[in-house]
């Protein structure tokens, strides 16, 4: 069994409750609501692979599925900034088109496409799968800002409703993913991240000692936002149980 770091396995294990939690309010709840739960769940299945990692499963010696927990990823951020769209339309208008049933097919045809097009090509060797995770974060990075002013003009469009908080609490959500995948690219662009490590150990390649605090710092923030993110999605998505109930 390959090492799994404490802070690895606590996030884990919070973002599969928070899956578990939005992917049951998808159900339980309007249309409305299909793709940010759906977005927030399909979250959880991109981490996934840490776990899988950690156990030795046989499938993870093939690199194309690694490549495609990151595109899952990138597709859940993109799910859910739909969704946010979509609400926000919904609440100046009140008007919402489509069914349940068309998101997820739509979100399985996006995961067997994007499986068909890894398999396709040729099979992504290291750098190549460091390249594909920093597309994911920066889509992440991104896109969250989006969604933040996406959940502030939501919140003031329906202030004086029940679930206005729900909002108030996703964008406390959007700040703590922000840090996560933020100060993992940071540390992507400026090569201080494990995996640049790994590439660059027969190299001899070493951080400067005058960043090593910088570094160090920015590890702390991806740690700590990665499990206030899990811990977050969980607890709003339960508020929002309560308050639809």
């Amino acid at each position: 069994m390959a090492d799994i770091s404490t802070v690895d396995l606590i996030q884990i294990i919070f973002w599969f409750l928070a899956g578990c939690i939005s992917f049951y309010f998808s159900i339980g709840n309007a249309r409305v609501w299909t793709s940010i739960s759906m977005g927030f769940f399909l979250i959880f299945l991109s981490q996934l692979y840490v776990v899988e990692k950690a156990l030795d499963a046989p499938w993870t010696a093939y690199t194309q599925l690694e490549a495609i927990h990151y595109i899952i990823g990138t597709i859940s951020i993109m799910v859910m900034t739909h969704g946010f769209q979509e609400y926000y339309i919904f609440s100046r208008t009140l008007e919402l088109g489509g069914s349940k049933q068309a998101v997820y097919l739509t979100i399985l045809g996006l995961l067997a496409a994007s499986a068909v097009f890894v398999f396709i090509n040729p099979e992504p060797q290291y750098t190549m799968l460091r390249n594909i995770r920093m597309i994911e974060n920066t889509t992440w990075v991104f896109l969250s800002l989006v969604n933040l002013d996406m959940v502030r003009k939501i919140y003031l469009q329906i202030r004086d409703s029940v679930i206005a908080r729900g909002f108030i609490a996703f964008g406390i959500v959007f700040v703590a993913i922000f840090l996560w995948k933020g100060s993992e690219l940071y540390l992507q662009v400026y090569n201080w991240d494990s995996d640049w490590k790994l590439i660059m150990l027969n190299l001899g390649a070493t951080v400067p000692d005058q960043f090593m605090g910088r570094r160090d710092f920015s590890v702390l923030v991806h740690d700590v936002a990665g499990l206030l993110s899990g811990f977050s999605v969980g607890g709003t998505f339960i508020y929002l149980v309560k308050l639809l109930r």
